[in-house]
């Protein structure tokens, strides 16, 4: 189940980076590019570090850090557009789903 929530905040984020990158945009065009530039870059990141079948093989603490900078830039997005209620709840999401995974981390090693 908290694979579903983190799929699930994973294509949240995607999302906000991308409303983000539409409202930032000072004219149409740059709207357009920074709505797609900025989940691609997400996607890239994610999936070069973090994914199952992540590029690079990083240590659990890099994977960590990727996740935070991609959902804490999300979370910013949503807030610098005004939609303060919806970064607070992605930002909810995350720490629900971070919280999850650490307490089944413990019951695995414990």
């Amino acid at each position: 189940m908290n694979l579903t929530l983190r799929f699930l905040l994973e294509l949240a984020a995607l999302a906000a980076l991308s409303v983000w990158g539409a409202r930032t945009g000072a004219t149409p065009f740059t709207a357009v590019v920074l709505a797609v530039a900025a989940p691609l870059a997400a996607a890239l990141l994610w999936g070069a570090f973090v994914s199952p079948k992540a590029w690079i093989a990083a240590r659990w603490p890099v994977r960590l850090g990727v996740e935070l900078v991609v959902f804490g830039a999300a979370v910013a997005g949503l807030a610098a557009t005004g939609r303060r209620e919806l970064a607070a709840a992605l930002a909810a999401g995350v720490l629900v789903h971070e919280g999850w995974r650490a307490v089944d981390l413990r019951r695995r090693a414990g």
